[in-house]
């Protein structure tokens, strides 16, 4: 087990380091500058902040020295908030989002294990359409049109729930995680109601049914831990997604999340911001991928025998 995370990690420094190295070199390419604004600058200050932030040396330089402050952890400061550096607005950012991804990924795993589950009990038949049709349906509906829908009907129509903000109420934070989870929990029930048809049809789950075995039993006991493999395996990839596609719905809700710095990064040309944002949301993804990888093989008595004896 442990050489297959030793080598996963080692194949994640390539992947890593080429989004840094396609990253820092789109954002110099792009039009505009960090110092770029309405009102000119005077041309011997511009030369001044130019060379504070190092951006008067060769672009190659840049990269290199770039590089090395990240080995060290650091992202360098920001251009549009003076005196702050990207690891104090990444924290500043993160925990809002974070909590905003946990809910997100507990609605998907909650709406869309449910939903394929029961779909998967009698394939073919309307219990197996109906959720499949709304899942179908949450895949393709995006982000941006359903947060709206949904301030639009409880928040505006029902005044049941706050059409913006992230205070301390459960009330506060439901619309944002239905929002972002709904498209995951369509996923999930797909994967779900898959693998649980995979798994009713194996001989022991026949086994166990021959022996008399309640049919919820049979479901909880035998079935469940196998059918839902596929949706163990997504969920890493899914956290680290929620993560990096929070931004649309932090816009939406007004949440103080790190979706918040990123757009505004990209609007002001912020070269520090945008890269240390997307080298930390990279360095996620690939370690929750990872993670889910390792918790797949721990749940699959074959694949934990394949890493045991490597």
């Amino acid at each position: 087990m442990w050489k297959f995370v030793a080598s996963r990690l080692l194949q994640a420094v390539p992947v890593i380091l080429a989004v840094i190295t396609v990253t820092f070199f789109l954002v110099r390419v792009a039009p505009g500058g960090p110092f770029d604004s309405e009102k000119a600058v005077i041309p011997e200050v511009k030369a001044a902040l130019e060379a504070q932030y190092r951006l008067d040396q060769p672009l190659f330089q840049q990269y290199v020295a770039y590089l090395g402050d990240l080995a060290q952890g650091e992202l360098g400061p920001s251009f549009k908030y003076p005196g702050r550096s990207v690891n104090e607005l990444i924290a500043a950012g993160l925990p809002a989002t974070a909590e905003l991804g946990l809910y997100a990924l507990l609605v998907a795993i909650c709406i869309g294990g449910v939903a394929g589950v029961i779909a998967s009990l009698k394939p073919n038949t309307a219990q197996d359409y109906i959720p499949m049709s709304l899942a179908m349906i949450g895949i393709c509906m995006p982000t941006f049109l359903l947060g709206p829908l949904l301030v639009l009907v409880f928040g505006i129509h029902l005044e049941w729930l706050p059409v913006s903000g992230w205070g301390d109420m459960p009330g506060d934070k439901l619309l944002p995680s239905l929002t972002l989870g709904a498209a995951y929990a369509a996923y999930v029930a797909r994967l779900s109601r898959a693998g649980m048809l995979e798994v009713l049809s194996q001989d022991y789950i026949r086994t166990a049914r021959a022996k008399g075995l309640p049919e919820w039993q049979v479901i909880t006991r035998h079935a469940l831990r196998g059918g839902l493999m596929p949706v163990v395996a997504f969920l890493g990839p899914a956290f680290a997604g929620l993560l990096a596609g929070s931004f649309v719905v932090e816009t939406i809700f007004q949440i103080p999340g790190l979706g918040r710095f990123y757009v505004q990064a990209a609007f002001n040309r912020d070269y520090t911001m945008i890269l240390g944002t997307t080298v930390f949301l990279s360095t996620l993804i690939v370690l929750f991928n990872l993670a889910s990888d390792v918790l797949a093989a721990w749940l699959n008595p074959r694949l934990r025998s394949q890493f045991g004896e490597a």
